[in-house]
């Protein structure tokens, strides 16, 4: 059930981090380990601010079924910011953030 959709354009180990990730949302909002899928998005062009530096970033959207309370779901978010920059070959200048959220009432899966 956690939907989990990186935005990247700094070089990141994926699998590493998806392999950290999932036991930390199981841990966090009591989630299933195995109900947790990462799916991963290369940015490749971005603009921060003026757009004059070469800016890079890692945001991490996590989906989860309602009924999280907003501190769990704000304990995750920090956790995960916390937990990005191991993963990354370069730490230097990378805008690191994080959501979560409730999945929409549609939501549907087989």
């Amino acid at each position: 059930m956690p939907q989990i959709v990186v935005d990247y354009s700094a070089p990141l180990d994926r699998r590493g981090f998806a392999r950290a990730l999932h036991p930390l949302v199981v841990e966090t909002v009591d989630a299933g380990l195995d109900a947790c899928k990462t799916r991963f998005r290369e940015v490749e062009e971005l603009v921060v601010g003026d757009g004059g530096t070469h800016d890079v970033i890692v945001h991490v959207e996590i989906a989860l079924l309602a009924g999280r309370t907003e501190e769990a779901k704000a304990r995750l978010a920090r956790a995960v910011v916390e937990l990005v920059p191991a993963y990354l070959k370069e730490r230097e200048g990378v805008h690191i953030s994080a959501e979560v959220r409730d999945l929409d009432p549609s939501y549907a899966k087989r």
